[in-house]
């Protein structure tokens, strides 16, 4: 029994949906078929069938102008997307247009109705004419600076300025190029002289903590030197530098940051007495693309790590 009404109920369902096809094809205004389309619209109501009206009209008006394409100005279309919104069935009133290119004039003047809506309400400066000045200044004295240090150095004052403002101001007075070796010049140049170090925080089987010290070669890509150890001090990465070098050919600049356990200086003997040691903070962007590359291998070794099951 379950079975025959299941079977009752998609059949009245399917008679249903037939039922209702046929009647929006015959109640479709035809365009050879006048009087199916005049009994049709003794249905609809009175608005509407002036809206439609309207949006016919304004298209005999366009294609009044005898050419061979109809060219629709910008009023045109705006009258044709005011009138095809009042309009119910404004799809089978288009003739000369398509819908899509009707839906596409809406979108282009909900466009340009946002950007009214959303413009500045000023043109005036928003910061006074005391900071720009001491931006651009700041911004010509000291080329490393990016936006971020002039920032911070602002707030010092406790001047409040976004970065976005003072990369606007700064692209005026730095868009000659500085004089002198620029800095591809130098790492294509002095790439084997230097060497860039940091440290990867490891966490064991029994949650404790491991230090893995990276060296690599910037020229190369080559990792120099890996030492792990529990408790990182100034001495053991002395210790390190030195069995990386050992046959006392050390690199003349070693990037690093401002970690407490780089001030190693102290316990370095020759050869490292003339090495540079460069914080990435200071780096210009050519030498911190090189940080971000080191500290990418550190990240790939760190995964490679946390899969060991050896490390205890």
């Amino acid at each position: 029994m379950l079975g025959i009404l299941t079977c009752i109920r998609r059949l009245t369902g399917f008679c249903l949906q037939s039922l209702h096809h046929r009647f929006v094809v015959w109640t479709k205004p035809g365009p050879t078929s006048l009087m199916l389309g005049t009994l049709t619209d003794q249905a609809r109501s009175k608005s509407e069938l002036v809206a439609e009206n309207a949006l016919l009209r304004q298209q005999l008006i366009i294609i009044r102008r005898q050419v061979k394409r109809p060219a629709c100005t910008k009023t045109d279309r705006m009258l044709l997307v005011l009138l095809a919104k009042m309009a119910r069935n404004w799809k089978q009133a288009l003739f000369i247009v398509q819908p899509e290119t009707l839906l596409r004039w809406h979108r282009q003047g909900f466009k340009l109705y946002w950007k009214y809506k959303s413009r500045a309400p000023s043109a005036k400066l928003k910061i006074s004419g005391e900071t720009v000045a001491l931006i651009k200044e700041m911004a010509s004295n000291n080329r490393l600076w990016g936006a971020e240090r002039i920032r911070g150095e602002l707030l010092k004052l406790d001047i409040h300025v976004c970065k976005r403002t003072i990369q606007k101001y700064m692209r005026s007075v730095r868009l000659a190029s500085p004089r002198g070796q620029k800095w591809s010049t130098f790492l294509h140049t002095h790439a084997e002289q230097i060497w860039a170090c940091d440290f990867l925080p490891v966490t064991d089987l029994f949650f404790h903590s491991l230090f893995a010290f990276f060296i690599i070669e910037l020229q190369s890509r080559k990792v120099i030197h890996v030492g792990v150890t529990r408790s990182p001090t100034d001495p053991w990465v002395a210790q390190q530098l030195r069995e990386a070098t050992p046959y006392g050919q050390a690199p003349k600049y070693l990037i690093r940051d401002n970690d407490s356990k780089f001030g190693c200086t102290g316990y370095l003997g020759h050869p490292f007495k003339n090495m540079v040691f460069e914080s990435e903070n200071d780096l210009p962007p050519g030498l911190q693309t090189q940080e971000v590359r080191c500290t990418i291998r550190r990240r790939h070794t760190a995964d490679s790590c946390s899969n060991n099951d050896t490390l205890t």
